[in-house]
């Protein structure tokens, strides 16, 4: 990605929606230019998709957590095969150290978020859990 692909990702990251014609004006570019980088930036890979990021109002009534595990190896696949089938698994992250998997949890509830790591616990495989309530967001540059 050469600096103006990444001042289209970087535009898109804000918003997602921006249409062809105000990345060229933003850009002070042609709308063939852009739409021909956009093209070439998703068949390579770099862009993946196109989405929202929900505002406050839609976040107010989730609880979100953060769920670390220590896992037996051994059998990962059957425990994250598992984990995929939990709508309130938002992200598998495989770490190094002393956690295996950080898993970013959303539910209406501290009820439902305890039923939840209730059943990650349960999980066969899964030896130790830690889990984080997640509070204020101070800062979010996630795409």
């Amino acid at each position: 990605m050469d600096e103006l692909d990444q001042k289209i990702v970087g535009l898109l990251a804000g918003d997602a929606r921006m249409s062809l014609a105000m990345l060229a004006r933003r850009l002070h570019i042609a709308r063939s230019t852009v739409q021909a980088r956009l093209e070439r930036l998703e068949t390579q890979g770099v862009i993946a998709g196109y989405t929202i990021k929900l505002g406050d109002a839609a976040e107010a009534g989730r609880l979100r957590a953060t769920a670390m595990l220590e896992i037996d190896l051994r059998v990962q696949p059957a425990i994250l095969q598992k984990l995929r089938s939990l709508p309130e698994v938002e992200r598998i992250i495989t770490c190094s150290g002393r956690i295996d998997l950080m898993l970013q949890l959303a539910t209406r509830s501290t009820q439902q978020l305890d039923a939840v790591l209730d059943l990650i616990g349960e999980i066969p495989g899964v030896q130790n859990t830690e889990s984080l309530i997640h509070l204020t967001t101070k800062l979010d540059r996630a795409i």
